[in-house]
């Protein structure tokens, strides 16, 4: 049987050019980039479906032939914060040049849009999801600033860090020399040497409390001839309220009085005042001005800082050194008189001593106690006694000169050392001591007790030795000899041969 030949039919011609003509459209619309081609007059002439997706609209809202116009003004491409995204990208085309700008489409994602001129005017968009890149952009912005701020906070720390040990070394060299201080005077003079060096730019003053506490006294001052001789106690605000003060030119603050009064012949553009306050206790004042340079400074409020750090470590310098003061004063004084004690007397002597070697002058001693005082005790009491000893304390300090130092030895036992007088000098005071005390009457509750008589033995520097012992051993004996004389009077220092005390040397 003869085989048919079987032909399979091959496609159309026209079924293979609608193939063709439909590759670049399949091509176009499985690209990740949606594309918009415009022509020269500004209408759509080509796209792909992706642009449908990245902008979020339907089929039917992207047409061949809408205008570029109408379709930016149908989305609302990114809202009117873009509107000069799009007036740029139109001058753009006008010009011919290549445009680019990002908008949020209606499901909030970011496109951008890229537009490049073609041949014959057109123009080629493409559209491309940029969410991501746009977000990572903004991660590596906040991360780059939160690592700025990062590196900012750790250079502040940095220098506060070397601006604390800076101060730290500097008040450790304060103390130091604080401490080292043995009196208030010494303690000034340390204040206004450092104050200029701790605090460039500042002038300032010290003032503390008189003993009447009704005013400050001026201490001490640096870089400045204005302290003054006293201010009012209630003249400063930060006396007032009891913790720092700053006033600053124009803000919310009042001058201090103090400041208002004197003006220091200049313009107080800003200052701070430091209560000097010690174991709770406001002994003085710490006033510091700043020059206008130094006000305006960005350092001004550290330096405000660090005058309130030193006010403190002032304040505790002065505390300690009238606490020494104080304790010193309670072991040299006698309680019930309140007259200097014998170690007072000891040290006192051997002071005026090394003093009179280097003047070559000499001084009197006199040594007294009160006759038959044992019979004040026995017969009134020792509270009688107590009195007795008061008034003749206050009696003593009455007579006394201004450079005379009045001791109670213990007992009934007086000294005076008198510097720069000589034997008949010490004489005479001693004779117008008991002269003065004839005059003094005691009463003790309702009873007058007896009048009061003493006994005194005089001496001089250098005859009656030259050791504070040897001084005091020779004014005793001339007291003992005056009480064997009968008591109440007055009896010279015999001569070292006569006294049957050994010459010196």
């Amino acid at each position: 049987m003869k085989q048919q030949k079987i032909e399979i039919p091959s496609k159309s011609k026209a079924e293979g050019r609608s193939a063709e003509r439909n590759l670049p459209s399949e091509i176009l619309n499985i690209l990740d980039q949606g594309i918009m081609m415009w022509s020269a007059e500004g209408t759509c002439v080509l796209f792909n479906t992706r642009v449908l997706d990245l902008l979020g609209f339907k089929a039917d809202q992207i047409k061949i032939g809408v205008s570029r116009a109408d379709l930016r003004s149908t989305c609302s491409m990114g809202g009117p914060a873009k509107a000069h995204d799009l007036a740029e990208a139109e001058a753009q085309i006008r010009a011919n040049r290549p445009y680019s700008f990002d908008i949020t489409n209606l499901s909030g994602r970011t496109i951008n849009i890229t537009g490049r001129p073609a041949r014959n005017g057109c123009y080629l968009e493409t559209f491309v999801d940029v969410t991501a890149a746009r977000q990572a952009s903004q991660d590596l912005i906040v991360a780059k600033q939160a690592a700025e701020s990062a590196e900012s906070r750790t250079r502040d720390i940095l220098e506060s860090e070397r601006t604390r040990q800076s101060e730290a070394k500097l008040l450790g060299h304060l103390d130091e020399w604080l401490q080292s201080c043995k009196t208030l005077k010494e303690l000034f003079a340390i204040v206004t040497r450092f104050m200029p060096k701790l605090l460039p730019g500042s002038k300032g003053e010290l003032y503390v409390y008189s003993n009447s506490r009704d005013a400050l006294d001026g201490m001490c001052n640096w870089n400045t001839v204005d302290l003054h001789d006293s201010i009012s106690a209630d003249s400063c605000w930060a006396l007032r309220r009891g913790r720092s003060y700053e006033y600053e030119e124009g803000g919310l603050c009042v001058e201090c009085e103090h400041v208002a009064e004197h003006r220091h012949n200049v313009s107080v553009p800003e200052y701070i005042c430091i209560p000097i306050i010690a174991h709770g206790d406001t002994v003085g004042l710490l006033h510091i001005r700043f020059d206008r340079i130094a006000a305006e400074s960005a350092h001004m409020t550290q330096s405000a800082k660090f005058a309130v750090r030193c006010g403190e470590h002032i304040s505790m310098a002065i505390a300690n050194v009238k606490l020494r003061d104080e304790l010193h004063e309670k072991s040299v004084r006698d309680p019930l008189t309140g007259l200097y004690n014998r170690r007072y007397l000891v040290e006192a002597l051997r002071r005026e001593i090394n003093a009179s070697e280097r003047r070559g002058t000499g001084f009197g001693l006199v040594s007294f106690d009160i006759d038959h005082f044992k019979t004040f005790n026995d017969n009134h009491g020792h509270d009688a006694g107590d009195v007795v000893l008061r008034t003749l304390g206050a009696k003593i300090t009455d007579c006394l000169g201004g450079r005379d130092i009045a001791c109670r030895l213990g007992g009934e036992e007086f000294a005076i050392l008198m510097p720069g007088a000589d034997i008949e000098a010490a004489e005479a005071f001693a004779q117008k001591l008991r002269e003065a005390t004839h005059k003094v009457s005691v009463r003790y509750g309702e009873t007058i007790l007896p009048e009061i008589t003493i006994s005194a033995g005089v001496t001089a520097y250098p005859d009656g030795g030259t050791r504070p012992q040897s001084l005091m051993q020779c004014v005793d004996k001339a007291l003992y000899a005056a009480k064997a004389k009968g008591r109440d009077c007055i009896v010279r220092a015999y001569q070292p041969e006569e006294s049957g005390i050994a010459p010196e040397g």
